[in-house]
């Protein structure tokens, strides 16, 4: 698009008059807006300004700007409505925090695998059958009696046995 020959005249005088009138623009959105978007509205404002065609003279630019920022405000409110954004959660860190993956955590994670697999190995026969078949193959405790041959109150003391040793090595 190309600009007349007052065209840089003009976007300065938009500039200057945005800038003259930020204090009163931010005022304007404090009152009908979260302050938490007060900034993302002047923002939007400054970009229509920028970007709307220089050639077109502007009579008032204090009124245009609050017209813009009116504009700007509606807008702003049909999208959230639309869009439904009074019932979005925030993804703020503090409620959705990320766990550190630092090297030290990771071989620390290591260490504790390989004991929790040496005390697998430690645990008798019948104990270790019993604990794998229930957490690792997912079988009930009735299905682990029969196939095993014992009762369910046995599997039940076997998988206790299994957690309680499991849980001592890696304490």
């Amino acid at each position: 698009m190309e600009r007349g020959a007052e065209g840089p005249a003009r976007t300065d005088e938009v500039r200057q008059g945005f800038t003259q009138h930020l204090g009163a623009i931010r005022r304007f959105f404090l009152k009908r807006a979260p302050v938490a978007d007060v900034d993302d509205l002047v923002q939007d404002v400054a970009m229509r300004m920028h970007t709307r065609r220089a050639d077109d003279p502007i009579a008032n630019v204090e009124g245009y700007l609050f017209q813009t920022a009116h504009s700007v405000l509606a807008d702003r409110g049909r999208r959230d409505s639309t869009r439904c954004r009074s019932s979005h959660d925030s993804l703020e860190e503090f409620h959705h925090p990320v766990e550190d993956r630092s090297p030290e955590r990771v071989l620390e994670g290591k260490e504790q695998w390989s004991m929790l697999l040496a005390a697998m190995e430690d645990l008798p026969a019948r104990t270790r059958e019993a604990f794998v078949l229930h957490r690792f193959e997912e079988m009930q405790y009735a299905a682990i009696a029969g196939h095993m041959g014992i009762s369910v109150s046995a599997v039940e003391k076997h998988i206790m046995r299994a957690i309680r040793r499991l849980a001592d090595a890696i304490a």
